[in-house]
């Protein structure tokens, strides 16, 4: 159901453009549907940050049809940003105070560039832990994005992340391994997934912490896991809220900065994603700038070559998300549950 623009926020904006639909304060105001709360907290590097925010605020908006959405951006001070990301952020961004006083209903929390082999070493470490201690207690879903699903399993399982030889890179081809679970309820048992890390939970790993992997791939690993409960911590570690161009502006980002020599190699062609049309268009491109002509990225002729195919699996997945806290705060707040839903067991899990 829709986004509610309760701030000046300009993803607002920009996603009304893109066809999803955002109501005015006023205009809540007068529709009978409850709301749910939900925060992001957004620890994306500058470049990134309003993307992020308007990739997760998508999914959300087109998710599910029995709420209004109120998303709360926060960040953490800790976090190194610009000038203008520091003027984006106290212009349109809450306060984890102020968040923390209000309540959430539920949560998302990205994934972030770090610049320590250990997460613990991190400048964010100790403000990222309180925000994830304060969820497990007052928030019924936490949802964690890519680094934040390493950052929980290290501080609350003792399971730490493993760096991988090669980057783990590209579209990804998934299987369901627990379809009786409702957050995979009515997706494709075999769907894709954006991935971009170089480290990596094993499944072995998430099992040994009482955590129950819901989806996986051959190349890529665990991407869904959910904690012991069912629902108090959802895992990603792929990137579901990517946009189409997402891992195309990654690889010119790192294919420049391998041609400034801040890379000490061209970067490879993340799997399953540039078809061959869009290589030879790369291939050419790379001869011909190292053979010393100074030519334009040609990204217009790339992105008619792009395909998205994990975005209609990453909406039904967070629609059965927001479905589920919608069930489960009905419950603690005595309202009345939706036909066919069991009051005593609302995830239906066995």
């Amino acid at each position: 159901m829709p986004l509610v623009a309760h701030n000046a926020l300009p993803t607002f904006e920009r996603l009304r453009r893109d066809g999803i639909t955002v109501l005015s304060p006023e205009r809540a105001a007068n529709q009978e549907i409850r709301e749910l709360h939900v925060g992001l907290l957004n620890m994306m590097p500058d470049a990134a940050l309003e993307a992020t925010e308007r990739q997760f605020y998508r999914l959300v908006g087109e998710s599910n049809p029995i709420a209004q959405f109120y998303m709360h951006p926060f960040t953490l001070p800790a976090l190194p940003r610009s000038e203008s990301a520091q003027a984006h952020i106290a212009q349109y961004y809450e306060t984890f105070d102020t968040i923390r006083a209000a309540g959430l209903d539920a949560l998302i929390i990205t994934g972030a560039n770090v610049s320590h082999p250990n997460l613990a070493d991190e400048a964010f470490w100790q403000p990222l832990i309180e925000v994830i201690d304060w969820a497990w207690d007052n928030v019924t879903s936490t949802l964690c994005s890519c680094l934040a699903t390493h950052a929980v399993m290290q501080f609350r399982h003792g399971q730490t992340r493993v760096k991988q030889p090669h980057k783990i890179w590209g579209v990804f081809e998934h299987r369901v391994t627990d379809a009786r679970h409702p957050l995979v309820a009515d997706i494709n048992t075999r769907f894709d997934v954006p991935h971009s890390r170089w480290n990596d939970v094993s499944r072995a790993q998430f099992e040994a912490a009482g955590v129950k992997v819901l989806a996986e791939s051959a190349g890529a690993g665990v991407h869904m896991a959910v904690s012991g409960d069912g629902l108090r911590t959802v895992f990603f570690q792929g990137h579901p809220e990517y946009d189409t161009v997402s891992l195309l502006k990654e690889y010119k980002r790192d294919l420049l900065l391998a041609a400034a020599g801040t890379l000490p190699a061209m970067p490879p062609f993340p799997a399953r994603y540039f078809n061959r049309q869009a290589q030879a268009l790369l291939l050419e491109y790379r001869a011909r700038t190292q053979a010393g002509e100074s030519l334009g990225f040609p990204e217009s002729l790339l992105l008619p070559q792009l395909d998205n195919t994990w975005h209609d699996t990453a909406e039904g997945v967070i629609g059965n998300w927001i479905g589920c806290v919608y069930q489960v705060t009905h419950r603690e707040r005595g309202l009345p549950f939706m036909p066919g839903i069991d009051p005593a067991n609302p995830l239906g899990l066995v």
